[in-house]
C-alpha cells in the first residue's frame, strides 16, 4: 500500500511539472499575441503607400497633446462647413492636382524630410490625402515621416466625434438647408429673449431628452445639427452630446451668437422654418 503511495505521488509530482513547463512556453505565446483591436483603434489597412495610415484614436492622442499638425485637405468651403476640431485648412486649387498643398506644406518644413504631421480628407473614398501624399513623398524634399487619417472625417464623425463649423459653413448651411436644426445652447432665458429663428433650445445633459421630446428629429438622424451658444466650448459640450445620440451630422460653431446677431445673415427670418418641422407626426392606426 505504501509503494503504491509513493508511486501515486511521485507520478503526480510529474505530472505537476509538466503542467508547469506547458505553462512556461504557452505564456510567451500569449504574451506575443495582441489583443483583438476596437474599431478605434483600427484604420483601412490598405497596402503600403506615401504617409502611414493612423487610427482614431490615434488622432484623438494627437489632437489633444498638440503634438504634430493635422492637416485638412478639402476645398475652403467643405472645410468651413465641418472640420475635425483642431485641424488646419491647406486647401486644394482644384479637385486633380496636389501641387498648392504640396508647396504649402513644404514651406512650413523647408529642408526636412522627416518632419511629422497628418494629412486627412473625406474618408475612405477620398483622393485629395492621397494625392498630397503622394507628391510629398516624390517633392525634392522627399517627406517620409508624416501620417495620414485615412478614415476622414464621416468615420470621425460616425464614431461619435463632433465637428466644428465656422462662419460661412454656418451661413451655407442656414441659406441652403431648410431642413438643418439650430440648436441653442444657452440658458433658456437668454433663448427666449432672442434666438435664431426656428431654433431649439438644448443645455448641457439634455440631448437624451432632446432626442426623445421632438427637438432633436429622432426620424433624421441625418440632419444637419449645428450648435451655437456665447461660448464655443458651451456649444461643443452640447455638439458632443448629440453626437452621442447617433446625429452624425452634428457640430459647432466656432464663434458666438453675438457674431450672428451682427453678421449679413437674416437670423431672424421665419421663412425657413416649418411648422412642427422636427416633430414626428404620430400615427392615426
Amino acid at each position: 500500500m505504501l509503494n503504491f503511495q509513493n508511486r501515486f505521488a511521485r507520478s503526480t509530482q510529474v505530472f505537476g511539472a509538466l503542467i508547469a513547463i506547458g505553462i512556461s512556453f504557452l505564456l510567451p505565446v500569449q504574451a506575443q499575441c495582441p489583443a483583438t483591436p476596437n474599431i478605434f483603434q483600427t484604420s483601412l489597412l490598405e497596402p503600403p503607400q506615401p504617409g502611414k495610415e493612423i487610427t482614431t484614436e490615434r488622432l484623438q492622442q494627437i489632437l489633444a497633446s498638440g503634438s504634430m499638425p493635422v492637416f485638412d485637405v478639402r476645398f475652403e468651403l467643405e472645410y468651413a462647413i465641418s472640420h475635425i476640431p483642431g485641424a488646419i485648412n491647406i486647401p486644394p486649387l482644384n479637385n486633380t492636382s496636389a501641387d498648392r498643398e504640396v508647396n504649402q506644406i513644404s514651406a512650413l518644413f523647408p529642408k526636412n524630410p522627416h518632419a511629422e504631421f497628418v494629412l486627412t480628407c473625406n474618408g475612405p473614398f477620398c483622393g485629395k490625402s492621397k494625392r498630397v501624399a503622394a507628391g510629398l513623398a516624390a517633392s525634392a524634399t522627399g517627406y517620409d515621416s508624416f501620417y495620414r487619417y485615412q478614415l476622414g472625417l464621416p468615420v470621425w464623425r460616425a464614431l461619435g466625434n463632433t465637428v466644428q463649423t465656422d462662419f460661412e459653413g454656418l451661413a451655407y448651411i442656414f441659406n441652403r438647408d431648410r431642413t438643418a436644426v439650430f440648436v441653442d445652447a444657452r440658458t433658456s432665458q437668454d433663448f427666449v429673449a432672442d434666438t435664431v429663428a426656428c431654433a431649439v433650445n438644448i443645455q448641457p445633459g439634455e440631448a437624451t431628452a432632446a432626442n426623445d421630446d421632438g427637438r432633436l428629429p429622432l426620424w433624421d438622424k441625418g440632419a444637419r445639427v449645428v450648435v451655437f451658444a456665447d461660448d464655443p466650448q458651451l456649444a461643443r459640450k452640447v455638439a458632443a452630446e448629440i453626437a452621442k445620440k447617433a446625429y452624425w451630422s452634428s457640430s459647432y460653431f466656432s464663434g458666438t451668437f453675438a457674431d450672428l446677431e451682427h453678421s449679413r445673415l437674416r437670423i431672424h427670418s421665419w421663412r425657413r422654418c416649418h411648422s412642427n418641422m422636427h416633430r414626428a407626426e404620430p400615427d392615426d392606426e
